[in-house]
């Protein structure tokens, strides 16, 4: 590309044309994964942008989107963008009407395009949203006043485009690398979501940026298993595909969204990706998964599958340092173990796998020794949608486990007290960067671009530290804003004690850990009640008993003290800030109550201000004692 700083359009252009005769996008349509190559890709999009031109639609004026994963979210996109549109993309999983009304109304959006499984929810509120002139949608459905199907705006932007090609061309030439592309809503956990402004340019920088981390080959697959309204998969997905002539898929969507979840086993087997866009809960669930299949197997194929585990781990350490003279004598059995167990593991991801790009939270270092074990590296990165989001990532041949991998060039970093000052290496501190790929800032609120965005600098919020031995690795240690405070004031991070608890007990699946001044630390905690069952059973209980309830709760109990001093995992966080009281939640966080974004990430405000009454009730005598009424009816 000739331009230093291209547009989203010009990198488009100069890609679609490098590898024309490539497939771009890849659909199950029915029973049959159809290809759309780079070419028809750009060409539909033009058609699009030309329909939307048609509707009147002018430069800078915002087309909101709400659809799961499918070949036209991305090409309705890019027809907005053609046109010189901004688009507003927004979750699937948003379920209430005022988070939608806001969402729509604040961005001034004047089109909606919506799938057939997002329409009930725009035509709910329709009556409600004045500036909207058009819902366009994208299945062949019966239509209601004030909509229409996508193949009529196709329609459209194929007659405009015989009479006025100039007019579409002229607008194309208009965009600047400044100009929007989207707004993106934060989840909005404690106030109105924000709309995070992400300039063409922005965009394209953190490709750029994301190149010097992370590459894959050319013919290379993606699946994407995550929301597309999301920057981390515009970038590290479809953009970062189409930056290195790779393809990407989505998974089918289902009837409802847990049909879809479904469709994501059988899509992986029969897309057979060479990479895929995950988070640590789909990370989670793969390996809950893999672990449940190799039980079903029986107990010779189970014994077999740990040593050869335990061996991996052992040998490869934390990546960066594998091997060893120490380890030598593990490399013979590792190729075999691989030959007799993993082969067979990584068969369920298609057998092409390389490696998962994780983002969207802290991944446990215990994961990542596990992905790499049987073979299929899942690579932590570290960003966010401020950032477009990419920040560092650890990648193939550069990866410390436990770190969140080499920070992206050209950008600069730096880690601040709460002064702003600035921190030496090692020392843990507030992230602060700057570069091409830190966002315009928040549509219409000054006040909250002024305070994140400071000559510049783009303040993340979260905390972390730069690796002495090599600056290039950040370690992101947790969220600055979502500290433990104690009673003397002295601050502390959660993230690393929750993850850690929920990725190590079997028992335990989810937990947010508090403390907000208070005399002691308490746990909100989702216990596993089929694996605590199965306990109580082992143990010759009756689970429904309150016998069998006492000795679930004796058992989360336990998981809790092997942080404590003589357990299992004495030493890895300080015993001040381990929970003293449980409190046992009768349901888990889901996108559904509203307790987890759409990343899957476990949104803690809410989750707080959901259960303020149980965290009360933790800081009462009663209620510290772990055999309390409202923990034994939680496990009913």
């Amino acid at each position: 590309m000739n331009n230093k700083r291209p547009t989203i359009i010009d990198f488009v252009e100069f890609n679609t044309r490098k590898y024309a005769k490539n497939v771009f996008l890849r659909e199950k349509i029915g029973s049959v994964w159809t290809e759309t190559t780079f070419e028809q890709t750009r060409d539909k999009s033009k058609v699009l942008a030309a329909g939307f031109m048609a509707l009147g639609l002018q430069k800078g004026e915002k087309v909101a989107l709400i659809s799961e994963g499918r070949n036209l979210w991305i090409l309705s996109e890019l027809g907005i963008l053609y046109a010189g549109g901004v688009n507003v993309p927004l979750s699937a999983k948003l379920e209430e009407s005022n988070d939608l009304l806001f969402r729509i109304n604040h961005s001034d959006s004047r089109f909606v395009v919506a799938s057939a499984q997002q329409l009930p929810k725009i035509r709910k509120i329709h009556d409600r949203l004045p500036a909207v002139e058009k819902v366009i949608v994208l299945d062949d459905i019966e239509l209601e006043e004030g909509e229409m199907h996508i193949s009529e705006l196709e329609k459209m932007g194929e007659a405009y485009l015989k009479e006025h090609s100039d007019e579409l061309q002229k607008r194309i030439d208009s965009i600047k690398p400044d100009d929007y592309a989207n707004i993106s809503y934060t989840s909005g956990t404690t106030a109105d979501p924000k709309g995070i402004l992400l300039t063409h340019r922005n965009y394209t920088a953190n490709v750029e940026q994301g190149s010097s981390v992370i590459s894959v080959d050319e013919g290379a697959v993606m699946l994407i298993l995550l929301p597309l309204d999301h920057c981390f998969a515009h970038v590290a997905g479809f953009y970062t595909m189409m930056y290195y002539g790779g393809s990407i898929a989505t998974v089918p969507v289902g009837k409802t969204p847990m049909a879809t979840l479904r469709n994501v086993p059988v899509a992986i087997k029969e897309v057979r990706p060479h990479v895929m866009l995950s988070v640590p809960a789909l990370a989670r669930n793969f390996k809950k998964n893999i672990e449940t299949g190799v039980k079903a197997k029986g107990p010779v194929v189970e014994k077999l599958y740990n040593i050869a585990l335990k061996n991996a781990i052992a040998y490869n350490r934390e990546y960066y340092n594998a091997g060893g003279l120490k380890n030598l004598w593990r490399k013979p059995f590792l190729k075999l173990f691989d030959k007799l167990v993993f082969k067979n593991v990584r068969a369920n991801f298609g057998g092409r796998m390389q490696f998962f790009v994780g983002g969207g939270a802290l991944l446990d270092i215990e994961l990542q020794r596990y992905f790499c074990a049987i073979g299929i590296p899942m690579f932590q990165g570290y960003g966010l949608s401020e950032a477009t989001p990419i920040i560092c990532a650890n990648s193939t041949g550069h990866a410390i486990f436990g770190s969140s991998g080499r920070t992206v060039k050209p950008m600069d970093i730096k880690i601040c007290d709460d002064e702003g000052r600035e921190l030496p290496l090692g020392e843990k501190g507030e992230i602060v960067i700057r570069g091409e790929n830190v966002m315009a800032g928040y549509w219409k609120n000054p006040e909250a671009t002024a305070a994140t965005v400071r000559d510049g600098w783009l303040h993340t919020g979260d905390m972390g530290y730069l690796y002495p031995a090599d600056p290039r690795f950040l370690y992101v240690t947790g969220r600055f804003k979502s500290l433990l405070i104690s009673s003397d004031g002295e601050k502390y991070s959660p993230e690393g004690f929750e993850d850690s608890l929920t990725d190590g007990s079997k028992y335990i699946d989810q937990v947010i850990l508090h403390n907000n001044q208070d005399p002691y630390t308490i746990v909100l905690l989702v216990p596993n009640k089929d694996a605590l069952k199965e306990y109580v059973a082992k143990a010759g209980a009756d689970p429904a008993s309150r016998e069998g309830k006492e000795l679930m709760l004796k058992c989360l109990q336990g998981e809790i003290d092997s942080y404590k001093k003589g357990g299992s995992h004495e030493g890895m966080f300080p015993e001040r800030w381990l929970p003293s009281a449980i409190a046992v939640l009768p349901e888990a966080f889901t996108e559904k109550n509203g307790l987890v974004n759409s990343t899957m990430k476990i949104v803690r405000g809410k989750v707080e201000k959901h259960y303020a009454d149980r965290i009360e009730y933790a800081y009462t005598a009663e209620g510290k004692n772990l055999v309390n009424d409202r923990n034994l009816e939680s496990l009913s």
